[in-house]
């Protein structure tokens, strides 16, 4: 399969240290390591640093979300880390702060559009009266004009959204699940096979 796609090592530990050996043994093959919020809750700023260090492209996903100004100033002490990519909730407020914290800096800003562990009966219980398609559509259309760096949605999602938005933003697609496995929380998902296809 020919394919452009890269893959991303997701770090579902509370400290770097649980995971330094397998880093040391995939460096050279792996180019993605993505720190998410137990991790970076456990040990803060400093497993940004000691992944990094390690040579590896960081994508921090704390999703973000809370007033411009917050949004707009932790984005700022995110650059300064050396990240490849950050989340942010991709509601337009929250990614124009994100786009202005990370003015000036490489780190490119990802939109998360709908969880991947919502489905249509989710939105609706929160309030929206959309399907998770509608929303994610709207976000991705309003990331663009924002002109953020990419988005996070389903891989359920891409073919539809490329249609909408082309190929200027990033698209980056969790929920990605071995064919036969456990779904845990997720609801939209594919194998890697399907989503790279």
């Amino acid at each position: 399969m020919s394919t452009n796609a890269e893959l991303i090592l997701v770090l579902d530990a509370p400290s770097p240290r649980d995971v330094t050996p397998t880093l040391k043994r995939l460096a050279g093959t792996v180019t993605w390591v993505k720190v998410g919020l137990e991790m970076f809750t456990a040990c803060g700023p400093d497993c940004v640093r000691e992944v990094a260090g390690i040579g590896f492209k960081v994508f921090l996903d704390l999703k973000l979300h809370d007033i411009p100004n917050t949004v707009q100033k932790a984005t700022e002490q995110v650059a300064h880390l050396g990240v490849t990519f950050l989340t942010v909730h991709a509601y337009p407020q929250t990614m124009r702060a994100a786009k202005a914290g990370s003015h000036g800096s490489d780190m490119r800003i990802l939109g998360v559009t709908v969880m991947t562990s919502y489905d249509d009966h989710d939105l609706r219980e929160a309030g929206y009266d959309k399907t998770v398609r509608d929303v994610v559509r709207i976000r991705a259309q309003a990331a663009c004009e924002i002109g953020i760096g990419g988005l996070i949605l389903s891989p359920e999602d891409v073919s539809a959204m490329r249609s909408v938005i082309g190929h200027d933003l990033l698209l980056v697609t969790p929920g990605i699940r071995p064919a036969n496995s456990d779904s845990n929380d997720q609801k939209r998902f594919m194998t890697p096979r399907d989503a790279i296809q």
